[in-house]
C-alpha cells in the first residue's frame, strides 16, 4: 500500500484542492531522513553569521514570493488576504528580529550569555579559570499551527529562535495548509542554500502518525508545538517517555479572563466603548486566537447590563465567517450549544451556522451570560474553559468574592486583563491575583495582539503551556540552548 496522499482543503466548501495532492504523508523511513539531514548541518550552523544571513534571506525570500503565499494561505485557511498580509510582515520581521540578536549573541546581554571567572588560588576552595555560555541542544522538532499559517508554523517563532540558536529544524507541517507549508519550505531551503548551509537545515513531514514518530526520534533534541490541549499533552508525553526525555515547549492554549470592575464601567459611554472593543477582540480572526478573551468577569447591576446589551448589538453586527477546518466548525457549534443548555445561562447573540453561496460552512458568534454563583458550580466548568472559535462567556459577579473565587477556579492562562482606573486602590492586588495564574497581565487594552519583543513573555502556568519558556520575543530563543561550563580551556580553544 502506498503512502497517504496530503491534499489541500478549501475550508469555505470543506472540497479539496487541485488536480492532486500537495504531498504525501512521511512514514517513518522519511522522518529518519529529515532528522538526520538536520542533524548533518549543525556544524555548518555553528558559524553564526551565517545564521543571521539565513534568517535574513529567509525573510528577504518570503517577502518576495508574498502574494502567492498569501494566495496559498487564504485557499487553505480562509483567514482573508487583509489578516494574511500583515501575518506575513510580522514573519519576516521576526526573522530579522532574531538575526540582530544572532548578531549581538556574544555581546553582554547576548543570548549566549558568556560569563567569566578568573582563576584566584587564594579563594578556599581556589577558583579555577571558568568560562560559561550557552551552546545549542541539537535538532528541533516544531509543530506548526493551525491559525497562523506563517507567525506559528513553518516560517514562525520556534523555528527562527532555533535557527538563531545553531539548531537545525524539522518542522511538522500542520493538515490544514499543507500547499502553504510546502512553499513555505522551498523559499526557507533555498535560502539556506543561497548562505551556503545545507538544504537539510529545514526539514518538512506531513501527516499524523509523523508527529509522534518525530518526537521519539534519538537525533532530536527539543520541540517546540502550538496547538491543541489534547494533542500538545499526548506528544509532551511521548518527549518525556523517550529513554531520554527531551524538552517540549507547548503552548496549549487558554481562556484569557478579563476583570472589569464596576469603576471601569462608571463614566458616560464607558460600558458601550468597552463592549464594543471586546466584540472585536474575541471576533478577530473568527476567534481563533490562542489570546482570544474568553470569558469576561462582569459586574452585576445596570452597568453591567448596558454592557450586555452592547455586546450582543456589536456581536451581531460581525460578518458571519470560515473557520480553519470542518472539524473544527463542529467542535465550536457543538462546544457553544452545550455552554448555552447549562442551568441559568442566557444567550445574548446565538451562535451558528450562517451558510452562503460563497461560503456554505460559514458561522456566527456568540456570547453568553451567566451568574458567577452558577459558573462555580461543578456541572458548569466547561464556561470556564476555552471554546476555540468566535464566543465569549460574561460571568455576572455581584462581589469582589464572587469574583476572586471564579478566578482561583481558572487554569493557568497565557493572558488576562484588568479594566479598572489607574486611581483604582484595589488595582494592585487585582493585578497579583492575575498574575499567579498568567504569563501575561495587561492593564486595559486587549490580549489578542502578541508584540515581537524583548520584554515581551507569550506562554504561561500548565495548561496554557508545558514550560515556562515563552515561545514570542528575544528570550525565545533560551529554549533552544543550554550552559556549558569550560574550566582552564585555553582562550583560543573556547567556543564564540
Amino acid at each position: 500500500m502506498g503512502a497517504e496522499s496530503v491534499w489541500s482543503v478549501d475550508p469555505r466548501t470543506g472540497e479539496r484542492r487541485g488536480d492532486g495532492a500537495v504531498a504525501v504523508a512521511s512514514g517513518a523511513a522519511a522522518v529518519d531522513a529529515a532528522v538526520r539531514a538536520a542533524h548533518a548541518a549543525l556544524p555548518a550552523l555553528a558559524d553564526r553569521a551565517r545564521r543571521a544571513a539565513l534568517l535574513r534571506a529567509a525573510a528577504e525570500r518570503l517577502h518576495a514570493e508574498g502574494p502567492a503565499l498569501i494566495a496559498a494561505a487564504d485557499a487553505e485557511t480562509a483567514l482573508g488576504t487583509a489578516r494574511l498580509t500583515g501575518e506575513l510582515a510580522r514573519t519576516t520581521f521576526q526573522l530579522r528580529y532574531f538575526a540582530d540578536l544572532v548578531d549581538a549573541a556574544a555581546e553582554p546581554g547576548g543570548f549566549l550569555d558568556v560569563r567569566r571567572d578568573g582563576a584566584d588560588p587564594t579563594l578556599t576552595p581556589p577558583r579555577p579559570e571558568l568560562y560559561r555560555v550557552k551552546v545549542p541542544l541539537g535538532v528541533v522538532g516544531v509543530f506548526a499551527a493551525s491559525n497562523f499559517p506563517f507567525a506559528f508554523s513553518v516560517p514562525g517563532g520556534d523555528t527562527a529562535s532555533a535557527l538563531a540558536a545553531g539548531c537545525p529544524v524539522v518542522v511538522k507541517a500542520h493538515p490544514d495548509h499543507p500547499e502553504t507549508s510546502e512553499r513555505v519550505a522551498t523559499a526557507l531551503r533555498a535560502a539556506a542554500v543561497e548562505v551556503g548551509l545545507p538544504a537539510g537545515t529545514i526539514g518538512l513531514l506531513h501527516g499524523f502518525e509523523a508527529g509522534p514518530e518525530l518526537v521519539r526520534h534519538p537525533l532530536l533534541t527539543g520541540v517546540g508545538f502550538t496547538g491543541s490541549p489534547r494533542g500538545g499533552r499526548a506528544l509532551f508525553d511521548v518527549a518525556a517517555a523517550r529513554p531520554r526525555p527531551i524538552p517540549f515547549h507547548g503552548e496549549l492554549g487558554s481562556v484569557n479572563p478579563v476583570l472589569v470592575t464596576a469603576a471601569a464601567l462608571a463614566g458616560p459611554g464607558s460600558a458601550e466603548q468597552l463592549a464594543g472593543a471586546l466584540a472585536g477582540s474575541f471576533t478577530l480572526g473568527m476567534g481563533q486566537f490562542c489570546t482570544k478573551p474568553g470569558l469576561v468577569l462582569l459586574p452585576a447591576g445596570e452597568a453591567g447590563d448596558a454592557f450586555e446589551k452592547a455586546l450582543a448589538d456589536a456581536a451581531a453586527q460581525v460578518p458571519a465567517g470560515v473557520l480553519l477546518d470542518p472539524r473544527m466548525r463542529e467542535a465550536f457549534l457543538d462546544g457553544f450549544a452545550v455552554r448555552a443548555g447549562l442551568a441559568e445561562v442566557r444567550t445574548l447573540a446565538p451562535a451558528g451556522p450562517a451558510p452562503g453561496p460563497e461560503a456554505p460552512l460559514a458561522v456566527r458568534p456568540g456570547v453568553l451570560s451567566v451568574p458567577a454563583a452558577s459558573a462555580l458550580r461543578g456541572s458548569h466548568e466547561a464556561l470556564l474553559e476555552e471554546c476555540f472559535g468566535p464566543a465569549t462567556v460574561l460571568v455576572r459577579y455581584a462581589d469582589p468574592v464572587e469574583a476572586d473565587a471564579i478566578l482561583s477556579r481558572l487554569d493557568g492562562c497565557l493572558t488576562a486583563t484588568l479594566h479598572t482606573p489607574a486611581t483604582d486602590p484595589d488595582a494592585p492586588a487585582h493585578l497579583a491575583a492575575l498574575a499567579r495564574f498568567a504569563g501575561r497581565v495587561l492593564f486595559g487594552g486587549w490580549p489578542t495582539g502578541v508584540a515581537v519583543a524583548d520584554a515581551m513573555h507569550h506562554g504561561g502556568p500548565y495548561p496554557a503551556s508545558t514550560s515556562t519558556a515563552t515561545s514570542v520575543g528575544a528570550t525565545a530563543v533560551d529554549r533552544w540552548l543550554r550552559p556549558v561550563s569550560f574550566q582552564t580551556v585555553p582562550e583560543a580553544l573556547l567556543p564564540r
